[in-house]
């Protein structure tokens, strides 16, 4: 793709700005506050990183698109092995400042990318299976394997991590963002971008589709939960029909991933409409250019946003308010980094290094 399209990169900096309230909220332990507040933070959970994945799905559509058409055997090849070195270089980051921030969705990321080297070359109806297939597995190996093992619920810690079986558990099953199911989210975005989204009625299609089954699915989860009650002639525990029947990211069942999806292409579609109209609004391209700088920003807010928040004290048993304030601090900072960087420089400074590290 020659062109960046607005749209997307403006996705890419609402779903880092979600993903940094998300985060400060989960890493200044911010439970406390304005009841507003609370639930505005809440609505991010689950629904900026389901949106960022998306994202990257598309992306790698994108990078993948030459290969697919030409169907030359050795420009298949080099796209592979480049999707193969993104997915070792993002896992290796990830990693590396994983003992800093344990809900690092990068290394995730990097075995989602494992996967669509596998089937970038697939067609659009195997591509939906595949991500159907991924999504639906989860509730199997809820069967098969025990969900909170290795997980302290009280602290929100994963222990063992750095085992061989708690890795293998964490990555797969039972980590924050594990391939079963996220990676349903990279293979849905990749489908996503060979849809054609520059035309209005696609566009609209996809919206109307979206909203209804975002409804539909809240609506019957909710009725759901206050029709079977406690769960008493059921013989299970309240937590239990909780678990059964939520829309929440833990643990990620399949109405979760239907409900976030829905909810990502709401927003994106809204992205594309809004840079479209508003193309040359100085507010649509900082925010434009703020997305482009996606994966450092991203780095950026745990390395040094909460640096920061650590060397003030701040990272313990604060209010939603002060959560949301240095949520604000963060983005209005990155939003001002972004727009200087790219006066001098094509890309962001990881992005950079990315591209030149895993070039073919």
């Amino acid at each position: 793709m020659k062109q960046r399209v607005m749209g997307f990169d403006l996705a890419r900096a609402l779903a880092i700005f979600g993903m940094v309230i998300v985060n400060f909220k989960l890493a200044m332990n911010s439970e406390t506050g304005n009841e507003f507040l609370l639930w505005f933070s809440a609505l991010f959970e689950g629904r900026a990183s389901s949106l960022f994945v998306i994202l990257a799905g598309i992306g790698v559509t994108f990078l993948t698109n030459k290969a697919r058409k030409s169907e030359d055997s050795l420009i298949i090849y080099k796209c592979r092995l480049s999707l193969i070195k993104r997915a070792l270089l993002l896992i290796t980051i990830g990693l590396m400042y994983t003992p800093i921030w344990e809900a690092d969705i990068l290394h995730f990321y990097g075995f989602y990318f494992m996967i669509a080297a596998i089937v970038f070359m697939a067609s659009n109806r195997i591509l939906l299976i595949v991500s159907a297939s991924i999504a639906l597995s989860f509730p199997i190996l809820m069967l098969l394997f025990n969900y909170d093992q290795n997980w302290n619920w009280s602290s929100l810690t994963y222990m063992n991590l750095w085992s061989f079986d708690g890795m293998i558990r964490h990555v797969l099953f039972n980590g924050f963002h594990p391939v079963f199911p996220w990676a349903s989210f990279l293979i849905f975005g990749m489908w996503l971008g060979r849809v054609d989204l520059s035309q209005t009625i696609t566009r609209n299609r996809l919206l109307i589709w979206s909203l209804i089954t975002l409804v539909t699915t809240e609506l019957i989860f909710y009725f759901a939960r206050v029709y079977i009650g406690d769960g008493a002639e059921l013989g299970l525990s309240p937590e239990e029909i909780t678990a059964l029947f939520s829309i929440s990211i833990i643990p990620p069942f399949p109405q979760y991933i239907i409900s976030a999806g829905s909810s990502a292409c709401i927003v994106l579609v809204g992205c594309l409409y809004f840079s479209d109209k508003f193309r040359e609004s100085k507010i649509n391209v900082w925010l434009c250019q703020t997305g482009q700088l996606s994966l450092t920003l991203y780095v950026a807010h745990v390395i040094l946003g909460m640096g920061a928040l650590d060397s003030l004290n701040r990272l313990s048993n604060q209010t939603i308010d002060s959560s949301l304030l240095s949520s604000l601090i963060f983005c209005v900072c990155g939003v001002a980094f972004s727009v200087f960087w790219l006066k001098y420089f094509k890309a962001g400074p990881l992005e950079l290094l990315f591209r030149k590290l895993t070039k073919v």
